[in-house]
C-alpha cells in the first residue's frame, strides 16, 4: 500500500483529547474460529512474496488449496499466471449468488510485501510472532491482513451453507508494492470476466488509535489521488563559463520551477473530501472548525482556504499538487550548461486528466523549457459515489462494534491497487475495520506489526460487511 498518513497533528490531539478519560478494552478470549483464521493468517505471512526472492503464486496456490478444501469447486478457484510472470501469479475465486440480475462485488486485496532484511529486524520477518498484544512480520498489515481476512470469509461463508444473492468475487494479486507487474491491471484488461463487479472493496483505509489504544475514528476511502512525473528541460548551446550570457538553460529551469512551486491548483470537492471536511469539524480545533465549515459551504472562500490549506495533508486532499523533487544540470564546473533537467512529481486529484495538468505546467514554465511524460500516464476516474447503499452497512456494522466512533470518508494522497480497478470501472472502496496506532505500525518499514484485537475485530467486521452487500441468508 502506497499510502501517506492521513491524520494531521491538530485533529489527532483534537480526537486523543476526547478519548484521553477512556482505557483500552482487555483483549477477549481467542474463540476457535479465530484460532482457525489466525493458521490461515500464519500461512500467508510466512510465505516470502517480495519481488527479489518470493513467490506470489506459492501464495495464490496455498490460499486456493484453503477454499478447496472448504468446499469450492475446482472451476471456482483459478491462479492465473501471466507469461513472463511466473513467481507473480494472482487467485481468483467465486461463491456464486442466487440472483442472476443482482451485480457482483469484488474484494480486493495484494498479497506481494515490501523487501525486508532479516538483519535489520528484531524478528524474523517471514515468521509470525505474535508479542504483547501484536502479531509481527511483513505484511501482517500492508495487506495479508485484509488478504486472509477474505479467504477465511470465502470459507466460512461456504462451511456455513450463506447463500448469497449477487455472487461474491476474491482477487489476491501481486504487484501493487513493486509495479514490475501488477495483477489488478493484468486481471482487468485480459480476465475481465474473473473480476467484474459492481463494485470493490480494497484496502486504503483503516481505523485511528488514540495514545490509549482506543478507536477514534474509521476511515472509508472514497478515491484516490494518480501518481504522474513530468519531465521539465532546457536546452542550449552552452559556452565557456568566462562568457556569460543570459539564456542559461539552470537559470532559465530555476524560474520556471519557481514559478511552479508558486502555483496553487484549484481546489475541488468530491464525496470523500466534502465528507471529511463536514465530520472533521467536530474533532479539530474552534478555528479549524470555523474554517472547514466556511469551505464547505464555499470551496473558493480565502479566509477559509488559507486556514485549512496551511496543513499540508489538507492542502493535499483538496487539489492537485506538484512538486519538483530531483534536478539535473551542466556536464562541467568550467562551461555553461548546455542542458537541465527536473522531476515534478504530481498527485492528480480523481478525474482530473493528466494532459491538462500539463499543459498547466507548460503554461507555467514558459518558454523555452519543455515539459513532458517521464512515464506512460496512470489510469485517472473519477471517484466513486460514497452513497446510501456504500455507507449504510458499514456505519451500521462499525457501530455494533465500536459505539459512539464516526465513520470518516477520506481521499487517499497516497495510491492502491484500487486506481486500476475505479478507473477499469468498478468502483472501489477502501475499508478494513483495522485500527492501527498514528505511526503506520511499520508499514513499508522495520518490525511491521498488526494489533492482533485489531485483526480480530476487523475479521468480524468485514464478514459481517460482506453478508451485509451481498445479502441472502
Amino acid at each position: 500500500m502506497k499510502r501517506a498518513v492521513w491524520m494531521t497533528a491538530g485533529a489527532l490531539m483534537a480526537l486523543a483529547t476526547g478519548a484521553a478519560a477512556q482505557t483500552a478494552e482487555p483483549p477477549k478470549t481467542v474463540r476457535p474460529d479465530q484460532l482457525a483464521f489466525r493458521d490461515l493468517y500464519k500461512e500467508l505471512v510466512e510465505i516470502n512474496t517480495t519481488l527479489s526472492v518470493g513467490s506470489c503464486t506459492a501464495a495464490a496456490e496455498a490460499m486456493g488449496a484453503r477454499l478447496k478444501a472448504a468446499g469450492f469447486p475446482e472451476p471456482d478457484v483459478k491462479v492465473v499466471v501471466a507469461d513472463g510472470h511466473p513467481k507473480e501469479g494472482s487467485l481468483v475465486a467465486i461463491l456464486h449468488g442466487t440472483d442472476p440480475k443482482s451485480r457482483p462485488m469484488l474484494l480486493l486485496a495484494h498479497i506481494d510485501v515490501v523487501e525486508a532484511n532479516r538483519a535489520d529486524w528484531t524478528r524474523d520477518p517471514f515468521k509470525l510472532v505474535e508479542e504483547n498484544g501484536y502479531f509481527f512480520g511483513r505484511g501482517t498489515s500492508d495487506d495479508k491482513a485484509q488478504a486472509a481476512i477474505w479467504v477465511d470469509s470465502l470459507v466460512r461463508l461456504k462451511q456455513a451453507g450463506f447463500k448469497p444473492k449477487r455472487d461474491i468475487k476474491m482477487a489476491l494479486t501481486c504487484g501493487e508494492e513493486s509495479e514490475a507487474y501488477n495483477g489488478i491491471e493484468d486481471l482487468v484488461k485480459n480476465h475481465r470476466p474473473l473480476v467484474d463487479a459492481e463494485f470493490a472493496l480494497n484496502e486504503g483505509a483503516d481505523g485511528l488509535l488514540d495514545e490509549h489504544d482506543k478507536p477514534v475514528v474509521l476511515e472509508v476511502q472514497g478515491g484516490e489521488k494518480v501518481y504522474q512525473d513530468f519531465t521539465l528541460t532546457v536546452t542550449n548551446p552552452g559556452g565557456h563559463s568566462s562568457r556569460p550570457v543570459p539564456a542559461n538553460a539552470i537559470y532559465q529551469l530555476s524560474a520556471a520551477l519557481d514559478r511552479i512551486g508558486a502555483y496553487g491548483f484549484p481546489p475541488r470537492f468530491n464525496d470523500a473530501t466534502r465528507g471529511y471536511f463536514t465530520k472533521m469539524q467536530a474533532r479539530v480545533s474552534p478555528e479549524q472548525a470555523t474554517a472547514m465549515k466556511a469551505l464547505v459551504a464555499d470551496i473558493n472562500d480565502p479566509a477559509a482556504l488559507k486556514t485549512v490549506t496551511a496543513d499540508p495533508m489538507w492542502n493535499s486532499m483538496l487539489r492537485t499538487t506538484c512538486v519538483a523533487t530531483m534536478v539535473s544540470a551542466g556536464h562541467a564546473p568550467n562551461a555553461l550548461p548546455q542542458r537541465a533537467t527536473a522531476n515534478v512529481n504530481c498527485r492528480i486529484l480523481p478525474g482530473t486528466p493528466v494532459e491538462e495538468v500539463k499543459a498547466k505546467l507548460a503554461e507555467l514554465a514558459g518558454a523555452p523549457v519543455t515539459v513532458t511524460l517521464a512515464h506512460e500516464p496512470n489510469p485517472v476516474s473519477p471517484p466513486p459515489p460514497l452513497t446510501p447503499a456504500i455507507m449504510g452497512p458499514i456505519e451500521k456494522q462499525a457501530a455494533k462494534l465500536w459505539p459512539g466512533v464516526p465513520v470518516v470518508p477520506i481521499l487517499l494522497t497516497g495510491a492502491t491497487d484500487g486506481v486500476h480497478t475505479n478507473a477499469g470501472g468498478i468502483p472501489t472502496y477502501g475499508v478494513s475495520g483495522l485500527f492501527s496506532s498514528s505511526d503506520g505500525d511499520g508499514i513499508h518499514g522495520l518490525n511491521e506489526r498488526m494489533r492482533v484485537k485489531s485483526l480480530y475485530d476487523g475479521r468480524d467486521f468485514l464478514y459481517a460487511l460482506i453478508k451485509d452487500y451481498a445479502g441472502g441468508k
